[in-house]
């Protein structure tokens, strides 16, 4: 079954626009938000197959929204509802789904739906041939009410903290709800390396490699006083990587 999650500031046009998604598809609602902050913490935790996403809601814009989500590496269909005519050049640059005008048209509604769901029951596309996919070099972090778009470079390690993950650049520490495992597959592995389950490190933040208990290594980093260790299971692809 699609999952889908709406993003609408206004109450009556979020009400609305649920009950046209339940009556006429069996399209699962897991969740409504108000602002765009809400919706970007939200998707950090779960997975939807589409987000109906206002424009001009608080927070963070919803075409600031749709161009972060877009850069994930599955993101879901975005179909814009909203009362403005003139973003919808800007919208479809971030291959959105579908653009849908406010007020309502029910019959508009129900063809979008039936497109949703049609994608559901088509056969899946032969896989092309492989190529080399451009690789994302900015990550999203969380911070209090803002969106920091950080360049994978400034990141020096990240760290599992429970059900957290700690991302640290030389001047910050952010606190991202997702899995570190989740977080990692964000960022290109031509830079980071997973040293240990609770660990994965900047590579080219490495300043020092000091020899430690059980035939492991202790990594220091520049800027920073943290002491990332190497797991006994990552030790060969450690020394291999860094020519040890």
């Amino acid at each position: 079954m699609m999952k889908a999650l709406i993003v609408e500031d206004e109450y009556l046009a979020r009400q609305e626009l649920a009950y046209l998604i339940q009556e006429h598809s069996a399209i699962e609602i897991v969740a409504s938000v108000e602002d765009g902050l809400e919706a970007f913490k939200f998707l950090q935790e779960q997975v939807v197959d589409v987000v109906f996403l206002d424009i001009n809601i608080p927070s963070i814009d919803g075409l600031l929204l749709a161009k972060n989500l877009h850069k994930a590496a599955k993101p879901p269909r975005i179909v814009f509802v909203t009362a403005y005519k003139e973003f919808a050049v800007e919208a479809f640059e971030v291959e959105a789904f579908d653009y849908i005008l406010k007020p309502y048209n029910e019959t508009r509604i129900i063809s979008l739906l039936a497109k949703l769901e049609a994608l559901e029951q088509a056969p899946p596309a032969a896989a092309p041939l492989p190529e080399s996919a451009p690789v994302s070099r900015t990550v999203n972090l969380a911070k209090g009410d803002s969106i920091i778009v950080t360049p994978c470079d400034d990141i020096y390690y990240v760290e599992a903290d429970e059900k957290v993950t700690l991302v640290y650049t030389a001047r910050d520490r952010y606190v991202m709800a997702i899995s570190i495992s989740e977080f990692v597959s964000r960022l290109p592995v031509d830079s980071f390396f997973r040293c240990h389950r609770s660990y994965c490190v900047n590579i080219h933040k490495i300043r020092e490699i000091a020899p430690w208990q059980n035939s492991t290594y202790i990594i220091k980093l520049y800027d920073l006083k943290a002491e990332i260790p190497v797991s006994r299971s990552n030790i060969k692809a450690f020394r291999q990587l860094m020519h040890l």
